[in-house]
């Protein structure tokens, strides 16, 4: 017997709607579990979320496939919304989204609570996969769990690394929130994905400051200096600072840039990179194996796992955190 989830908020129960949101400083309570005669492979209720059999066994060499096709839908998604993102994410747009989310003042909810809450998002960046973020969670973590059975706090990061993507409930655009990041505020790195006809209408390349190799940073400033896209990756890495949590720097650097592919996949920006930030690049190198590659394994049994990660919770970040 599987266990079918809804959440209980202060106004009453829903299912997988998609308009309902959280208001400036309310928390989530707890999802609540009812038993069901028929196992499900997934938590979301909406049948648009539903995986497909399709993707149950994907080649590793068909991920991350961005080729343009009109008439695959997901791919279509993906081009718009990287369409909307590269014409928009500008420094003066991220400038003020740090304003507007470093305040940490606009929910509070405990890991858990979050991480349920990702159980209505699909990633409209990501051509891999069409199912909610929070089975992603898990098949990242429980993969890495396998592979290094002694390190919790690896576990731990691969089940948290996509928190930030609650940001998507809270009015922001998904443009704002997922896909692969790049730098702001300098030229663009030739390995952005679809560099050459996205940002056609992106104003920063028309502005001096901005549009050349160094544009406003320094050579050699490091990886730590620069202003990335707006997007889940930093606002989570801000809320785990913010929270005081206790995960290693390792992990800190993992949830920060494991969005920014240009840098680590496709080797840009590296006339702005310093000593110490090849180490950071392993890190995270580590960390996508996992992050990418068990996007069409197996589900797993969320229930029956949650508490050895409640475990992990308590001891890295426990409570009630300030978003």
């Amino acid at each position: 017997m599987a266990c079918f989830l809804y959440r209980r908020y202060a106004g009453g129960t829903v299912g997988g709607d998609h308009g309902e949101r959280g208001r400036s400083g309310e928390s989530w309570e707890t999802a609540q579990t009812f038993p069901v005669d028929n196992p499900i492979k997934l938590l979301d209720p909406s049948e648009l979320l539903r995986p497909e059999p399709s993707f149950a066994e994907k080649p590793v060499s068909q991920f991350r496939n961005y080729d343009i096709d009109e008439n695959d839908p997901i791919k279509e998604r993906v081009r718009k919304t990287y369409k909307l993102m590269h014409t928009n994410q500008t420094v003066d747009f991220v400038r003020g989204k740090m304003t507007k989310w470093l305040k940490f003042n606009h929910f509070k909810a405990t890991v858990r609570e979050a991480l349920e809450k990702l159980n209505e998002l699909v990633d409209e960046s990501d051509p891999d996969v069409d199912i909610p973020n929070i089975v992603h969670a898990f098949q990242t973590a429980e993969k890495i769990r396998q592979d290094y059975p002694n390190d919790d706090w690896f576990h731990l990061t691969g089940l948290i690394h996509d928190l930030g993507k609650v940001l998507a409930f809270y009015e922001e655009p998904q443009w704002a929130v997922v896909g692969d990041t790049f730098v702001v505020g300098c030229e663009w790195g030739p390995n952005v994905v679809y560099r050459d006809t996205s940002f056609v209408d992106n104003p920063d390349g028309k502005d001096s400051k901005y549009n050349t190799k160094y544009g406003m940073y320094r050579p050699g400033c490091g990886l730590e200096q620069l202003l990335l896209s707006w997007g889940h990756d930093e606002y989570l890495y801000r809320v785990l600072i913010h929270n005081k949590t206790k995960l290693p720097k390792e992990a800190l650097h993992m949830i920060r840039y494991h969005s920014f592919y240009p840098w680590h996949a496709g080797g840009d920006y590296q006339h702005l990179m310093k000593e110490g930030d090849e180490d950071i690049k392993k890190w995270v190198l580590l960390f996508n194996q996992y992050d990418l590659y068990t996007k069409s394994e197996v589900i797993p049994n969320i229930e029956e796992l949650w508490p050895y990660y409640e475990g992990l919770i308590e001891k890295y970040l426990p409570g009630i955190l300030e978003w």
